[in-house]
């Protein structure tokens, strides 16, 4: 199914809870909605199941508008946070459900259900009751109880947040290989941007009730085309005095302009360890936090905090200990435009504006 959204507002008395949203879905995508809580992205969710109304715009399905069209005319899933199980049906039967609403002769629901047991990995499970299986199996429960009834377009709100982190992690894997297999378009909410970035085909970042970005994973974490998008995917330092490290200096020119530098921009080494010595700058090890494959680095260069990784592999750094810092790029912005800045030390001193 193909999406597109045009100009989607959404009120709760004063409140303005999404805000001239615009965007486009092609056939076939898993798109992450990807921001802090109460950002929105689940009453667009709701729009587009039509379990909100829209205040204005519309929501338009393979070129038709669907804004009053009730739920179960769309031709959606939808997996719920909370499963929403039938706890006195058995798995059969909860799969079954949507079918034996549609009246659909028994041995095509039987055909449907199995076929769906075996590709969410529950054969053998068929039988037992929900408060029989694990919150993975449940949730694998819920999604096949959605693609029952083979809609053309799959909604899941927060899809594993009531799971723990193992299993989590596992039904991230799964959950992208089945709809691959399936090939339905799928929208997924999520506050949580490890999951985004792993699972989703592209991301729409949703901050204040506005779509601040959509691309793919890559293009977001590389070209974030407002602060809020840079300071939101990944870990970065804050700066408020680009201007007084080196290599930076001719951001001072542009005024109350501040930068973001993620962690792989920075260059960190014990003294030698660094070809570039003539731009490193002084830093001091504040804190060494143990990552499993790498170690996370907190240092302070004269009054700037920064933070940064160090391979297992090297000399393990200690708090108080003397190093060296070579920052190779940093993401700057002020009120009215941002840009990448290479380090001029190191390459090109064009800054890349993006």
């Amino acid at each position: 199914m193909h999406i597109e959204v045009r100009n989607l507002n959404k009120n709760f008395g004063d409140f303005h809870a999404v805000k001239d949203v615009s965007f486009d879905i092609e056939k076939g995508k898993l798109i992450g909605l990807l921001g802090p809580s109460g950002g929105g992205k689940t009453s667009i969710l709701r729009m587009l199941a039509g379990l909100e109304a829209p205040s204005s715009g519309d929501i338009v399905f393979h070129g038709k508008r669907v804004n009053d069209l009730p739920p179960q005319e769309r031709g959606i899933g939808f997996v719920f946070q909370n499963y929403a199980l039938f706890k006195h049906m058995t798995v059969f039967d909860n799969v079954a459900f949507g079918l034996k609403v549609k009246k659909m002769p028994k041995e095509q629901i039987r055909e449907r259900v199995m076929y769906l047991v075996e590709l969410t990995g529950l054969k053998g499970f068929e039988h037992r009751y929900p408060h029989q299986l694990s919150g993975g199996q449940r949730q694998r429960v819920a999604f096949a109880r959605a693609l029952a009834p083979e809609p053309q377009l799959l909604l899941l709100d927060e899809p594993f947040a009531a799971i723990d982190a193992k299993i989590r992690t596992e039904l991230r894997t799964w959950l992208k290989e089945m709809i691959e297999r399936v090939g339905i378009t799928s929208i997924f909410v999520t506050h949580d941007q490890d999951e985004a970035i792993e699972v989703a085909d592209e991301i729409m970042i949703i901050s204040k009730g506005r779509l601040e970005q959509k691309g793919s994973p890559w293009d977001i974490y590389k070209n974030p085309e407002t602060p809020f998008v840079a300071s939101f995917i990944g870990e970065s330092s804050f700066i408020d005095n680009i201007s007084s490290l080196r290599g930076f200096e001719s951001a001072a020119v542009h005024p109350e302009t501040k930068a973001l530098i993620r962690p792989e921009y920075i260059e960190l080494g014990k003294p030698g360890e660094i070809k570039l010595a003539s731009a490193t700058m002084p830093a001091t090890v504040k804190h060494v936090h143990f990552r499993g494959s790498e170690w996370m680095v907190e240092l302070m260069v004269g009054d700037t905090k920064l933070i940064t990784y160090r391979s297992l592999e090297k000399d393990v750094l200690h708090p108080g200990e003397n190093v060296s810092v070579l920052l190779h790029r940093a993401y700057l912005f002020n009120d009215s435009d941002s840009w990448i800045m290479e380090n001029p030390l190191k390459v090109d001193p064009m800054p890349i504006h993006i």
